[in-house]
């Protein structure tokens, strides 16, 4: 549902947190790592977008989203949506100012969701992810998304 059609981000297995490791450990990743780059290299975008385009998203939105990602029932990523002050902002970690709504989505669920194979409202009813706070801000916040992938 939030297919970018026009360009795509550059995901290759190497890309990511580099580490201090031998070189036998960067010539075949981890498929964790793997996956924690691809998520950590869509909010990056998403947030290039939103720096471009913040006023108008506040104006628009009016709220401040934090998306926990998980694997294996631990928060592997969390990045904050802020599109309720200033020229809007989004950052790595915690919100801030508390957030209007909270997702905790698992990793593979929200690739998925980003690359459009799969419907949000249909994954939170089927219990693939949680919300909490303002349950219904949700919908801009897809609002969001599918103007990055036009982006």
């Amino acid at each position: 549902m939030w297919k970018r059609t026009d360009h795509q981000p550059k995901i290759k297995a190497g890309d990511g947190p580099e580490d201090l490791g031998s070189a036998q450990e960067h010539a075949t990743p981890h498929p964790l790592e793997l996956s924690e780059s691809q998520s950590f290299l869509v909010f990056e975008d998403i947030s290039h977008h939103i720096k471009e385009m913040g006023a108008q998203l506040v104006k628009k939105v009016n709220a401040i989203f934090q998306l926990d990602i998980t694997k294996d029932g631990k928060t592997i990523l969390q990045w904050t949506i802020d599109l309720k002050n200033g020229a809007g902002d989004m950052y790595p970690g915690s919100a801030r100012l508390p957030a209007d709504t909270v997702f905790t989505i698992p990793e593979p669920v929200f690739m998925e969701l980003v690359l459009g194979k799969m419907n949000p409202q249909k994954a939170f009813l089927a219990g693939k992810f949680k919300v909490s706070g303002k349950v219904l801000l949700g919908q801009k916040l897809e609002r969001v998304f599918k103007d990055w992938a036009k982006f």
